[in-house]
């Protein structure tokens, strides 16, 4: 099957329409989104204490139908697969034979076919790396990437719009449990979330239906209070869950065990997989040698990602780690953000220096006073 071509970075199909109301742009996940739309401490409220409309759209998204589509992607993926019923969804990784990860990706199933979801920054990589293995299985990998796209809905307020909009409740649905429905004459699918403890949604529908849909939506999160908002606020806010990024905090030079999604990423319950080796054999050590780590920063300004974290009066300034993605947290009134550091410098309160500025190792999640 002939493999797509995308150029990068990637653009967002509402970049018009958010460039038509002075939004400031920026890259995230390789693609070019909204940073903010105005005020970062309205979008942060609202992310926080109402609900927010975010464009999603750096996702790539896989069709696979057939009847060997669930046995296939089992043996290929780190997730449970295999027992997926349909309206059920999951998330795993694809590992390369050394273990390193390839790609994040969520499933879900549907009663025909499997709909899959990463990042349109390896969206090449992928649909390549999954259509290598398709052998003598009976599955048809299409790719939906050029023809769809996804908004979210993130604050504690998603689920009662959610319930307005749709007749869904999604606080009673597990997580990456999906339905179908419609807004006017517009389908889509609603896929259940959880973000800073609340449930929230991706909706996931036809590429010539997000602008209708977008302006739709936005009209009736500003009716409860609500309002459009960048990945600014939802990155502050992410980085005070403790929530690591695909592109940006892990990616093939790491490890499950390294970023911590061994428990939240991987099934340990199920059959072979790519990778299954190495993580089983870190498993079985029980530690990685270097470990994604909080940090906060005691200076004003935030490091730069790729940040050296070294080892304060050290004479030969050994190398501690170094800072994936950072931020200003409100909760804290800080910076803060995450890095790679050695085991034996990561206890809570261990101090480094980050070129210059000091830093510290801080738990995640922080907790809402």
């Amino acid at each position: 099957m002939e493999n797509p071509t995308v150029s990068a970075p990637f653009e967002s199909p509402l970049l018009g329409l958010h460039r038509s109301v002075q939004a400031e742009m920026g890259e995230y996940f390789g693609t070019i989104l909204p940073a903010r739309f105005g005020d970062f401490s309205t979008e942060y409220q609202a992310i926080r204490r109402a609900v927010a409309l975010v464009d999603t759209n750096y996702r790539a998204l896989f069709s696979l139908a057939g009847p060997d589509r669930q046995r296939y992607l089992n043996a290929v993926l780190s997730s449970n697969v295999r027992d997926l019923k349909p309206g059920q969804g999951t998330v795993g990784l694809l590992l390369n034979p050394q273990g390193h990860i390839l790609a994040e990706v969520e499933t879900f199933a549907d009663a025909d076919r499997i709909l899959t979801s990463s990042h349109a920054m390896v969206r090449e990589r992928t649909f390549a790396t999954l259509d290598k293995f398709i052998i003598m299985d009976d599955v048809t990998l299409d790719d939906l990437t050029s023809s769809t796209g996804t908004l979210d809905l993130l604050g504690p307020r998603s689920a009662e719009l959610i319930s307005e909009l749709a007749k869904v409740d999604i606080s009673a649905m597990p997580e990456r449990s999906h339905v179908e429905a419609t807004l006017g004459s517009i389908p889509y699918r609603i896929v259940r979330r959880t973000f800073a403890g609340h449930p929230s949604a991706t909706l996931v529908a036809a590429r010539e239906h997000l602008s209708p849909l977008w302006q739709s939506l936005l009209s009736r999160v500003r009716a409860i209070g609500g309002t459009s908002a960048g990945f600014e606020a939802v990155n502050s806010i992410r980085l005070e869950s403790g929530i690591a990024w695909f592109g940006h905090d892990y990616d093939d030079k790491n490890i499950p065990h390294e970023a911590g999604l061994e428990l939240s990423h991987i099934s340990y319950e199920k059959g072979c997989y790519t990778g299954q080796e190495i993580v089983e054999r870190v498993r079985s050590r029980g530690h990685a040698n270097r470990r994604l780590t909080g940090l906060q920063f005691l200076d004003a300004k935030a490091p730069a990602t790729g940040t050296k974290l070294l080892v304060p009066g050290d004479s030969g300034g050994k190398e501690a780690g170094h800072v994936t993605s950072s931020g200003f947290s409100p909760l804290f009134g800080r910076p803060i953000g995450l890095g790679y550091v050695r085991r034996e410098h990561s206890a809570l309160g261990t101090r480094l220096d980050a070129s210059g500025a000091a830093a510290e190792v801080i738990s995640l999640p922080i907790v809402e006073k």
